[in-house]
């Protein structure tokens, strides 16, 4: 399904998309039922299908049932090939890189995990994304007909609309085009998150959220009247990096006092150990709270009155009716998100308080991954205000198709997107 670029290549690429997405919404149709739904001229949507049916993308076969039919041969029906391709999302965390992948009927393949050290080099990396990936698909991988892969990375990601000097591609979009030869759309990790709760997860149906990411950086991103909201130049969900103690330590974006230096794994970590207690790790922190250890239950009602402070302030501006706190400092639990509760229900104006619900994260480290998968297909409302891409290298030497985000915008009324575990066995 190789085009060459302009208006009618965009064209035909959200026609072959409205085709695919009401495929998934509506399962096995024939060619008069899909003509009925898609409202494409006979001529149109008859070249769209052979194009699709040629790639493998579709395919068709005969209905047997016991329906009474007039004379000739039995009704054909198509449907997807779930094995015809494959999309995946990778997190490039700061310790950790997490995959997941989807077939071409947005079913689940499959999600993996690994830690690694801070400064584990891109192309180690990238050979690390490699094997998680092949281990999701037996060493077959198949991007075909969805060709592409989405990423988060760590930091700012300013795109296509930033006044800065960041026309370079970032490492990672470098490495994995010339590893997988495919476009590779790239944007904030957190955000990502955010755009996976809000669409499968604990924000699902959300119009207005807020995410937090409490990892070993601090996050987040804001779905704002139904549409994942990126900011001027891209730059929006820095939520670490507002200053909670103006006398408090440097940080790393050049301020001081921000809330990544008081509620960060690191900065966590490190001020229970100042204080005495001894955990090298969150599961060690988890277990000295458990055991009703004071200096963690103090620490943590100090890091909670932090976060509950900055979520207040941001609440009080932005108007969120769900906020959703995840990452690993998350699963600490009650101990964390009661002080967090409490400090939220005090300052935020009292009109909100009872109209504002704080939950925990439901997809776990996969939820950057699953967000990159979103931004690849592109079809999930979220996204009916996100710009192409922003896949940084324009250019593309190898001649491969543009990513899912040239389409037509019919495909947000027609497939909205829809994951589910793949059937056994496919």
């Amino acid at each position: 399904m190789s085009h060459p670029r302009g208006p009618l290549s965009q064209l035909r690429r959200g026609h072959e998309e409205l085709v695919l997405g009401l495929l998934r919404k509506h399962g096995p149709l024939s060619r008069g039922e899909l003509g009925k739904l898609c409202r494409l001229s006979r001529t149109t949507l008859y070249d769209i299908l052979a194009e699709l049916m040629s790639t493998g993308a579709v395919v068709s076969s005969t209905q047997q049932d016991d329906t009474p039919r007039g004379r000739g041969r039995p009704a054909e029906t198509l449907t997807l090939n779930p094995d015809a391709g494959q999309a995946i999302g990778i997190d490039f965390a700061r310790r950790a890189l997490h995959v997941a992948a989807v077939n071409l009927a947005h079913e689940i393949v499959g999600a993996a995990s690994e830690p690694h050290d801070a400064d584990l080099p891109w192309e180690q990396r990238v050979e690390l994304a490699e094997r998680l990936i092949g281990s999701l698909s037996a060493g077959d991988l198949r991007l075909g007909a969805l060709s592409a892969i989405g990423v988060g990375v760590v930091g700012p990601v300013g795109g296509p609309d930033s006044r800065e000097d960041d026309d370079a591609p970032h490492p990672a979009q470098v490495l994995l085009r010339e590893r997988f030869g495919v476009p590779v759309l790239l944007d904030n990790n957190a955000r990502l998150a955010a755009l996976g709760e809000a669409i499968w997860g604990a924000a699902a149906g959300g119009q207005d959220v807020l995410y937090l990411r409490l990892s070993h950086g601090v996050g987040g991103g804001l779905v704002i009247a139904g549409s994942l909201h990126r900011g001027a130049y891209g730059l929006s969900g820095e939520f670490g990096h507002i200053m909670v103690d103006p006398q408090g330590p440097p940080c790393s974006c050049g301020g001081s006092g921000c809330l990544e230096t008081v509620a960060s794994i690191r900065a966590v970590l490190d001020a229970y150990r100042a204080a005495g207690g001894r955990a090298d790790d969150v599961p060690g922190l988890i277990k000295a709270v458990k055991a009703g250890d004071a200096t963690a239950l103090g620490l943590l009602e100090g890091v909670g009155t932090n976060i509950g402070g900055v979520l207040a302030a941001l609440c009080n501006a932005i108007g969120p009716s769900v906020i959703v706190v995840g990452g690993e400092l998350a699963e600490i639990g009650a101990a964390l998100f009661q002080p967090i509760e409490r400090t939220l229900h005090d300052r935020v104006m009292p009109i909100s308080r009872h109209r504002i619900t704080m939950r925990p994260a439901t997809l776990g480290e996969a939820a950057g991954a699953l967000g990159g998968i979103a931004l690849v297909l592109h079809e999930s409302p979220l996204l009916s205000r996100y710009p192409a891409g922003p896949d940084l290298a324009q250019e593309d030497p190898m001649n491969h198709p543009r990513p899912m985000t040239e389409r037509s915008e019919v495909i947000h009324e027609h497939s909205p997107l829809v994951m589910r575990p793949a059937k056994e066995g496919s």
